[in-house]
């Protein structure tokens, strides 16, 4: 059995052909049990997201062409279409694809997390169907153990990235109980909507946006259990925000001083956290001058984001040779289990061997022979019964100048050719 990992990805597909390779959940059951039907394959398993679509197989196929075939039919695609976006890894190859995957090395955002719990959720769905028992099972469980030396070992995701990401983290090292922080969301694009999904997730409950359109502010909030509201609110909201992240298509900046020295006077001082993320500047740059305001602009976090891109690439460099060494480590242990039916041959083989001969020696201990002569012969029957065979191919092997097999089996049996008689 080989190993293939197939697929498309950001790197290679633009969304419109990634969006028409996607797997529904809800069908991807069925897929599987589909693809192993029509493609030929031993187990399979499918990893679909909005970066990437990967079908990781235990198969015989000797090529990609079948699989393709079933892919491009299951989605209405053209064979072609996808031949000319689409990449194949076999065996290790396959194996150090699938351990970058998890490890996040060949994300769109090098390092991120999420990559790792897709990859488990499409190893749950296939092993449910019976489809990573064996050969897939022992590959998704050495994969996940190796992500997981990767993110203890190294600073892979750890440092921030994003300009949202990187704003919540600066407002935690400020805030140390972010479930009691208030947070007040200007604008409502996209930047904001993922702002408002990591201040959830880092804890804060009370999310407010506010946005010149009020309908699509309210699209925001109602995601976040928030408040929704308009611009002109934004001073009878500040007194009891403590959280501010601005993020407009303004020309004009739409927070001045004033507003902000009166809703500090209404706070009695406590401090605001704001980070301003628009270009041109949604809040005035006056407004960092105030004590008891933290005012961040895009160029700081861009700083922290290059600083910890850098972290990233110097931590990834450590998780190749983590994921490297996990690759030829895996591929080790395939080689042994290859050795195992062999193994068991060779043993089963000697077994029947020598209880001919034991045979053998006991008829002729009850016809009246010595132990002494039965012993002997019994090891000299053993001997040659055990040796003919190799004995007969390596005098074939040497004669066809096959020098290397010889050198094998010296190897083997740990002898040294400089002293034949031993």
């Amino acid at each position: 059995m080989a190993l293939l990992a197939l697929g498309i990805n950001h790197k290679t597909a633009p969304v419109e052909v990634r969006e028409r390779v996607a797997f529904a959940p809800e069908k991807l059951a069925e897929a599987l049990h589909e693809a192993q039907l029509k493609a030929g394959l031993s187990e399979v398993a499918i990893l679909s997201t909005c970066n990437r679509t990967e079908l990781y197989c235990s198969t015989e196929l000797e090529g990609t062409r079948a699989l393709l075939e079933w892919l491009g039919q299951y989605h209405g695609l053209d064979v072609e279409e996808l031949q000319r976006c689409a990449y194949a890894h076999w065996d290790a190859d396959a194996v150090r694809h699938m351990m970058r995957v998890a490890c996040g090395l060949d994300s769109l955002v090098l390092g991120e997390p999420q990559i790792l719990g897709q990859l488990k959720s499409a190893y749950s769905v296939s092993q449910a169907e019976g489809l990573a028992s064996v050969e897939l099972g022992r590959l998704f469980r050495r994969t996940f153990s190796v992500a997981k030396e990767v993110r203890t070992q190294t600073a892979i995701g750890q440092n921030p990235v994003s300009v949202a990401y990187a704003a919540v983290s600066l407002a935690q090292h400020i805030f140390a109980d972010m479930a009691s922080s208030r947070a007040l969301l200007i604008g409502a694009g996209e930047t904001i909507e993922l702002v408002a999904r990591h201040l959830a997730r880092a804890g804060v409950q009370q999310i407010t946006v506010a946005n010149r359109t009020l309908a699509r502010a309210l699209a925001v909030a109602e995601e976040f259990d928030g408040r929704a509201i308009e611009l002109s609110q934004i001073p009878d909201e500040l007194p009891n925000t403590d959280i501010l992240i601005a993020s407009t298509a303004s020309q004009l900046p739409i927070l001045g001083k004033g507003a902000v020295e009166a809703a500090l006077k209404k706070r009695k001082h406590r401090p605001i956290f704001m980070v301003d993320i628009a270009v041109p500047r949604d809040i005035e740059p006056q407004v960092g001058d105030l004590d008891d305001v933290y005012l961040y602009t895009v160029d700081d976090l861009r700083e922290v984001i290059e600083e910890n891109q850098r972290e990233r690439q110097s931590a990834a460099a450590q998780a190749e040779i983590i994921i490297e060494s996990g690759t030829q480590g895996y591929m080790r242990q395939l080689r042994e289990l290859d050795a195992v039916d062999t193994l068991i041959q060779l043993r089963a083989q000697a077994k029947q061997t020598a209880a001919q001969e034991l045979n053998k020696a006991l008829r002729q201990l009850r016809n009246g022979r010595t132990a002494e002569d039965v012993l002997q012969q019994l090891a000299h029957g053993l001997t040659n019964k055990l040796l003919h065979q190799p004995t007969v191919q390596l005098r074939r092997a040497s004669s066809e100048g096959r020098t290397d097999l010889l050198q094998l089996v010296q190897e083997l049996y740990q002898l040294d050719d400089s002293n034949p008689t031993g």
